[in-house]
């Protein structure tokens, strides 16, 4: 008798809306301007005044540019099956997407428009980004396959608003599949809908809303 093959278990797939490996190069020389120039500054100053306060100097110009660098190339989000792992400046968090308690599209309207799934699980709570929009009508959306898994993850809820996002995002996945314009992408209708309630407060989409956008 022989042995079934044991399932694969699920690959990671990055939800990162801008993959960090695109950015990095940019951080790292950020980090080491932000470096030099403390330094530099540091230097200069330890030729006229007692060296802790060139010391001191030199550590309020540069740090927190670095610091702010090598926190944004250290945040990373991944979907596991249903499960959303983050990757923090202080550590690490997981959320199993099919035991959500909470389930919400927010958008944050300005010129450059956000819009994001907040998840609720448990005591836990995380934020992926799906969408930016600017006003000239560009902008940047969450690639196919994170959408793809994110509806998939989403429907294994028993939560009914759960399954309204995922019918929402099989929409978006639809309109790009087919290169829709943007006007008939569920996505930016949602921060359209916001847009015109001239609100510069982040809003959160009606379960009504979410199943018209889709």
């Amino acid at each position: 008798m022989t042995d079934e093959p044991k399932p694969e278990p699920p690959q990671p797939i990055g939800l990162d809306l801008i993959a960090p490996e695109m950015y990095a190069p940019m951080l790292r020389r950020l980090t080491l301007a932000a470096l030099g120039i403390g330094v530099a500054v540091g230097l200069l100053l330890a030729l006229a005044v007692w060296w802790p306060i060139a010391v001191v100097a030199a550590v309020v110009l540069g740090a927190p540019t670095t610091l702010y660098a090598l926190s944004v190339q250290r945040r990373r989000i991944w979907l596991v099956g249903t499960v959303i792992r983050a990757r923090t400046v202080f550590g690490r968090r997981q959320l199993d997407v099919a035991a959500a308690t909470g389930v919400e599209i927010l958008v944050f309207p300005g010129r450059l428009s956000r819009i994001v799934l907040r998840v609720t699980a448990g005591g836990a709570r995380q934020v992926v980004p799906l969408a930016m929009y600017t006003d000239a009508g560009s902008g940047r959306e969450l690639h196919l396959l994170g959408l793809r898994r994110l509806a998939d993850a989403l429907a294994a809820s028993n939560l009914a608003a759960a399954l309204a996002v995922s019918g929402m995002l099989v929409g978006q996945l639809r309109a790009e599949a087919r290169d829709a314009v943007l006007d008939d992408r569920p996505l930016f209708r949602a921060v359209q809908l916001v847009r015109t309630r001239d609100s510069v407060q982040p809003v959160v989409l009606s379960d009504r809303e979410i199943a018209t956008l889709g």
